[in-house]
């Protein structure tokens, strides 16, 4: 890689000692498996504890009635962040907020569930078909 495109700042981020820090984490097992579990500028540190949204996701994922899910954290004075999530319902398919924090709460750590869950009708993306998280963001800040 020999950069970002008129971005000195991220490229100097990015790369350094010659080595390129792509921001993934993952975890390699025994076997050599590895596993990501997320980006790091997507990690939510609640109370201490690391949250990967794309966990939290698969989770909400895997409910019959969800198309679609984003899960990131809003900041907290108390625990640094909060986990909150956008959820997309199939169509014709419904939910409640209490049905989906159930799931979650069946296969997830306490502290993994999404305190918040506001459902929209489509998650807002990027031209590479990412979701940007940031324009879900106001969603949550009015009961902030």
């Amino acid at each position: 890689m020999l950069g970002y495109w008129k971005r000195p700042e991220a490229t100097a981020q990015a790369l350094h000692d010659g080595v390129y820090h792509s921001g993934d984490l993952g975890v390699q097992e025994p076997d050599g498996t590895l596993y990501i579990r997320g980006r790091r500028n997507e990690l939510i540190l609640r109370g201490g504890a690391n949250v990967y949204p794309a966990e939290v996701e698969r989770v909400l994922a895997a409910h019959p009635a969800v198309a679609e899910c984003a899960v990131f954290g809003i900041p907290d004075a108390r625990l640094g962040e909060r986990v909150v999530a956008t959820v997309v319902l199939a169509a014709g398919a419904a939910a409640s907020v209490e049905e989906l924090q159930a799931a979650c709460r069946a296969q997830l750590a306490r502290y993994k569930v999404p305190e918040r869950i506001a459902f929209v009708d489509a998650l807002p993306r990027n031209a590479m078909s990412k979701v940007i998280k940031r324009a879900l963001r106001p969603l949550f800040e009015a009961d902030a």
